[in-house]
């Protein structure tokens, strides 16, 4: 019942599509009609209470800015919104930062990220107070920015080391004062698209050592491990009835050892031979401590 010019209403129709609007099509009788399918943009319960619970157990998010982002996300369905509320009140993650900054951080970096330039920052640990100790006397880090990545509950910033030919993570809620800078990455900094998932696989499942090809054999029970650990598409050989091998691939680190000696008596070592004699000397100097 409104009148509209016709050229006038398709240019609209082109720019709600422009800004990612399904708009869809159907002839009714010798006319057209358009319309936008809901079940296509609107969340449905299920998945706001996975986006809530995600947000809570995101240990870098602050617990204000979480109960801000929860109020946006029930406000996606308002005839919901106070059920959304009232059933997600559970705080998973009773961990959560403290550093607003945070949220700046990521922005500068994304930022520094799509026009690949560096990045500077001051980086700080905590001392028993909790009370910021910045390292290198606030000098300032200048990076190559790689990536930002989500593991482990942290947000990093993977970057290229040109002065040490490597790469190194920094975790963003340690960041501070975070600033592009006018140069620009170098060519090892950039990952082309193909490899990025592996590329960052391998450098967080196990990560900050050299990357080692190894094969472990482990009890059955320990199968599931294995996959959350470094993919459902591991290949898992059975050996007899209660045991299996894999190999795999992870950077030997801290991280790894860490990782390994959860499951003393359950799993081993299998090759390489080198591994095996420093798994040995680990366990020795653990138990002479």
């Amino acid at each position: 019942g409104i009148n509209c010019d016709r050229k006038t209403l398709t240019k609209d129709i082109q720019t709600l599509r422009n800004y990612g609007y399904e708009i869809e099509v159907k002839q009714i009788g010798h006319e057209k009609g358009y319309f936008v399918p809901e079940k296509k943009r609107d969340f449905s319960l299920a998945e706001q209470k996975i986006i809530i619970d995600a947000l809570q157990a995101a240990n870098f998010i602050t617990r204000e800015k979480t109960d801000e982002l929860i109020t946006k996300v029930a406000e996606l369905n308002a005839e919901q919104k106070e059920h959304i509320l009232s059933t997600s009140v559970v705080c998973f993650n009773k961990r959560k930062h403290s550093n607003e900054e945070i949220y700046m951080n990521v922005g500068v970096l994304e930022e520094a990220l799509a026009q690949r330039s560096k990045a500077s920052f001051v980086y700080f640990d905590r001392n028993e107070n909790g009370e910021r100790i910045y390292r290198k006397d606030r000098q300032r880090y200048v990076v190559e920015p790689m990536a930002l990545i989500f593991n482990e509950d942290n947000y990093y910033l993977m970057c290229f080391s040109s002065k040490y030919d490597s790469i190194t993570n920094y975790r963003v809620d340690r960041m501070d004062e975070v600033k592009i800078e006018r140069e620009s990455v170098s060519d090892k900094a950039i990952i082309p698209d193909d490899d990025f998932a592996e590329y960052t696989k391998q450098v967080f499942k196990m990560y900050n050592g050299p990357s080692t090809d190894i094969t472990i054999e482990f009890n059955d029970s320990l199968i599931g491990v294995i996959q959350d650990k470094f993919g459902e598409d591991t290949k898992i050989v059975r050996t007899s009835k209660d045991r299996c091998v894999a190999s795999i691939k992870v950077q030997v680190s801290p991280v790894f050892w860490g990782w390994i000696f959860q499951f003393v008596g359950e799993m081993s070592i299998v090759s390489p031979e080198q591994l095996k004699e420093d798994y040995k000397r680990r366990i020795f100097d653990a138990v002479n401590m």
